[in-house]
């Protein structure tokens, strides 16, 4: 029950976010309409996502460190899922953008910034796949995963913030400080329940990796 208890948690909380999220009454706002529910699933990708890449790099500084090849599998595997959660908020984002912005892609800075940032870990995953020794590809993707995370924290983070964006809390546009009351604990839990999923399918990955790697890491590991 030790280990599944955060499983349920995570299910309950999508529960609570989808059902609730779809049903309840939302504050009737210019342009956005109905559309304001999408906060419950594009936002908490791009929260679920940038929390998937710190654990990804806590691993990545971990296996810099042990040279265990156990944590180089955890970096992975927590960094796909990262890539997985980006995608879909960069799918949902532009779903979003089509009825308030009026087309899919606006070159927005964040709407930029963001794709630059995917372009960045999708190449990690690329350097992974183009280095035929283990122990090589471990150590060199382990620094560029640490490279990749403090380049995306500036571009998603700070840079937009600089230049005016339609996105909100840029540009004089409100952002969650203004969000209404009723929609604060629905938000909240949808974060939380996307990340503990994208948590769980993540360890699904890394169980799968360690036992198809287990000769090489009783080999190679420390």
């Amino acid at each position: 029950m030790r280990k599944i208890w955060w499983k349920v948690v995570c299910v309950l909380l999508l529960s609570v976010t989808i059902i609730v999220g779809l049903l309840m009454p939302v504050p009737a706002l210019n342009i956005l309409n109905e559309t304001i529910r999408n906060l419950y699933f594009h936002v908490p990708m791009w929260f679920g996502m940038m929390l998937l890449f710190t654990v990804s790099l806590v691993y990545a500084i971990r296996f810099l460190n042990t040279q265990n090849l156990k944590f180089d599998i955890y970096t992975e595997q927590f960094a796909k899922v990262g890539i997985l959660y980006g995608s879909l908020g960069m799918v949902t984002g532009m779903e979003w953008a089509r009825f308030t912005w009026g087309d899919f892609w606006s070159n927005d800075p964040k709407q930029l910034a963001s794709a630059l940032s995917l372009l960045i870990y999708f190449a990690y995953m690329a350097l992974r796949g183009a280095v035929p020794d283990y122990d090589k590809k471990a150590k060199i993707s382990a620094v560029y995963n640490v490279f990749a995370y403090f380049i995306m924290i500036p571009l998603i983070m700070i840079l937009p913030r600089l230049t005016a964006s339609l996105h909100p809390g840029n540009g004089g546009n409100p952002g969650f400080g203004d969000l209404a009351p009723s929609m604060r604990p629905v938000f909240y839990t949808a974060v939380l329940g996307w990340f503990l999923l994208g948590c769980w399918i993540a360890t699904l990955g890394i169980r799968y990796q360690l036992v198809a790697k287990k000769d090489l890491l009783t080999g190679g590991g420390k």
